[in-house]
């Protein structure tokens, strides 16, 4: 154990009452078979009401998974929000409504997990329960560690209702989750967690009413507790690459991969992309090409993003875009400094990249050593960059870049082996992904779908697609979160999908099937895997530095807005150990992230209801923001989960986090500093309402344009719905 990770384990034992670290509720340590009662007199004890009315909110909102701090030491603690009660309740209300929806059927999931804390706990816990109610569940051999794509995967191969699957994805290490994968592999929307959630309120009612309800657990050795199905098929790793081989494992970019003459750092940034990945790369023939970093598997992430701030134990998170100001006030980047590249890079040449992954192996980003002669080319690119010592830095690339080039490289593959043009082809976006991708994609004929953040929500743009497929429609049309409506002929096919978070898919020429014959033309899950093979394949296939080959994407598409910025505003510290402290401050911070979300949202519902004019729009911005120029405004529209700006040469977008007390405001568009204005000013506003605003907008219309968002939102995701039947 690090001194890092002793001060954060120490903070916690010294912030868990006594009480609490001797009441287990129930003993989840039993590996027999029992039975848990859980009645009105612990019901009230334990203030699960309070507990559920959070988990609620959380559900209706939330991005990916109903994401919560835990007690890392004490999982009982039902003051976090993550904890074994509350998995107990949501995973038996799963089971319930699986069982009346599939009435006297045979049901199977898989249920699987990363490292984080507690997650073989929870994994047992859920395969017991699941079990304890007729459900079969597909484990790993031993109950080892999966990645969640295959996990997505496998429920949609081998056609099971499902998948539950533990994490927290590149979040702070005292995070966990479940991520709901429904028999398409793909996460829950919020209709489908509010039917498992409102299954939850029907126990707690019945506790209230009859005194008790009881639950139970099967023994850890039950038969439904399946180890050996996952193990026949090597785990599902044959089929994966099978996968590949339609995607970006083609014998065209394998065959580049070979060749590559100097190695390719993979980072396995909490370890449990390495059991897996490695063993595919093995099966590609080309795991020679690859040196690996923190390959051991690690509830503490090798103890990367982490820091002391204050004199406090400090978690960064995982995603190594993150900016900070140091000593000095300037930009410094502390996750990228906690990867310790200035040591373990030293002896490798100018020009080698380093492919770094998160703890579920779904998101993916891209560093480069680089010359510190280069500095100009690289902030021309729009780069940003760390130094590692006096000759050399390290090129930071954001997804948005990354993946613009990653999209730029399968294009040209598919050009070059003259399959391109033979269907119509499409790019799922999420809205806060860059503007230089819809750019790109209008230079290349490919038609764009823009939709809210989060990646069940691409996924469900490409079910939608699939459903009109199926049934053969001529005139294939879907619509976009801002009530555009694309037409993509009878034969469209997927060419990537992805978000500027780090996560991206690329779609298949052939139409995958399941093994009972369903069909898709994408996987549903943000795999690093395919991000991988598809970087890889674009580092062996240039001779240049990446950014040199970004600014050549950029000038070859007609590319404008080649800057974006993102700007993350948190109201409190999510590394607080005293738990009711955290509370408090999150409470507030929620308070504070909402004020302003209202504040935008009102102006975005507005104007979709017609209760106000653009003219009004910027009128009432201008008179807020007197620094930042309005006039170029040419629409405000509500996103799914957040307010879109579009000007006539950037866009601005401001959504709250869907999973903490944070505001995200992202910008894009020509000019960095302009977009860092606009981002900062914006983001960080306060939400108070000036007379201006009150002249358009009253406050009871105000106070209700969440609602109305969510029905808007609703009407959005229902719209052309994929109305196919999962038949058992």
């Amino acid at each position: 154990m690090t001194d890092l990770e002793k001060m954060l384990k120490d903070g916690v034992e010294a912030n868990t009452p006594e009480d609490i670290k001797n009441d287990m509720i129930f003993d989840y340590k039993n590996k027999e078979e029992f039975e848990f009662v859980l009645t009105s007199e612990l019901l009230k004890r334990l203030n699960l009401r309070n507990w559920f009315e959070n988990y609620k909110k959380e559900a209706l909102v939330s991005t990916a998974g109903i994401r919560g701090p835990q007690n890392i030491l004490y999982p009982h603690d039902v003051r976090f929000p993550i904890n074994t009660i509350g998995i107990t309740l949501a995973t038996l209300a799963k089971a319930l409504v699986l069982k009346e929806k599939y009435p006297n059927k045979n049901l199977v999931k898989l249920a699987g997990c990363e490292v984080r804390y507690n997650s073989k706990i929870y994994l047992d816990l859920i395969s017991r329960i699941q079990a304890a109610q007729g459900i079969r569940t597909y484990v790993p051999e031993n109950r080892e560690t999966i990645p969640i794509w295959l996990a997505s995967f496998l429920a949609f191969k081998l056609d099971l209702v499902g998948a539950e699957y533990i994490t927290s994805s590149h979040g702070i290490c005292v995070k966990n989750a479940t991520k709901d994968l429904n028999n398409q592999g793909s996460q829950f929307l919020p209709c489908e967690s509010m039917e498992f959630v409102n299954k939850m309120e029907e126990i707690l009612d019945t506790v209230d009413k009859k005194g008790e309800f009881r639950i139970k657990f099967s023994s850890s050795k039950d038969p439904l507790i399946d180890e050996s199905s996952l193990s026949e098929i090597n785990g599902g790793i044959d089929l994966y690459v099978d996968y590949l081989k339609t995607t970006v494992a083609v014998n065209s970019i394998i065959d580049k991969i070979k060749k590559i003459d100097k190695k390719i750092i993979i980072d396995s940034v909490g370890g449990a992309c390495y059991r897996t990945l490695s063993k595919i790369l093995d099966n590609l023939g080309i795991e020679k090409v690859y040196d690996w970093l923190n390959i051991e598997e690690d509830s503490f992430f090798h103890s990367i993003g982490k820091d002391i701030k204050d004199g406090k134990f400090y978690d960064w998170s995982l995603d190594i875009t993150v900016a900070s100001k140091n000593k000095e006030g300037k930009t410094c980047f502390p996750v990228v400094e906690s990867l310790h590249y200035d040591e373990k890079l030293k002896n490798y040449p100018i020009g080698t990249v380093s492919l770094i992954t998160d703890p579920d192996h779904d998101r993916l980003s891209i560093v480069q050593v680089a010359d510190i002669k280069d500095k100009n080319k690289i902030e021309e690119a729009g780069v940003d960059y760390t130094e590692l010592d006096e000759n050399r830095v390290l090129c930071i690339f954001s997804a948005n870049q990354a993946f613009l080039m990653i999209m730029d490289f399968v294009k040209n593959e598919m050009k070059n082996s003259g399959i391109f043009d033979e269907h119509t082809r499409f790019m799922v976006k999420t809205t806060a992904s860059s503007k230089s991708w819809d750019e790109w994609a209008r230079a290349n004929n490919i038609k764009v779908i823009n939709t809210p953040v989060g990646f069940k929500e691409i996924a469900n743009v490409v079910k939608k697609i699939e459903y009109q497929i199926e049934n053969k429609v001529q005139d294939i049309t879907v619509k976009d979160i801002f009530d555009n409506e694309i037409h993509l002929g009878n034969s469209p096919r997927m060419i990537f999908g992805g978000e500027e978070s780090g996560g991206m898919i690329i779609g298949s020429n052939e139409i995958i099937k399941s093994n009972k014959g369903r069909l898709a033309l994408s996987m549903r899950e943000k795999s690093a895997t395919e991000a991988i093979i598809a970087a890889s394949g674009l580092i062996a296939s240039i001779e240049k530095p990446l950014y040199i080959h970004l600014l050549d994407v950029y000038k070859n598409n007609n590319i404008i807005s080649m800057f974006d910025v993102r700007e993350d505003i948190a109201y409190y510290n999510e590394s607080e150990p005293n738990i009711e402290k955290l509370k408090t401050a999150k409470k507030e911070g929620e308070n504070k992230r909402t004020k302003n979300d209202i504040f935008y949202l009102a102006l975005a519902v507005g104007l979709y209801e017609n209760k106000i004019t653009l003219e009004n729009a910027k009128e009432i911005l201008s008179s807020v923001f007197i620094e930042l120029d309005f006039s170029n405004l040419l629409s405000v529209n509500f996103a799914g989960d957040g307010s879109y700006f579009d000007f006539s040469d950037k866009f601005v977008e401001i959504r709250p986090s869907g999973t903490d007390a944070k505001t995200k405001a992202y910008s894009g568009g020509a000019d960095k500093k302009t977009l860092s204005l606009y981002a900062k000013t914006m983001g960080n506003y306060s939400g108070e309402l000036n007379n201006i605003y009150l002249k358009y907008l009253d406050k009871p219309y105000i106070n209700s344009v969440k609602e109305k968002s969510y029905d808007i939102y609703s009407k959005y995701s229902n719209d052309g719905a994929d109305k196919r039947e999962f038949i058992l």
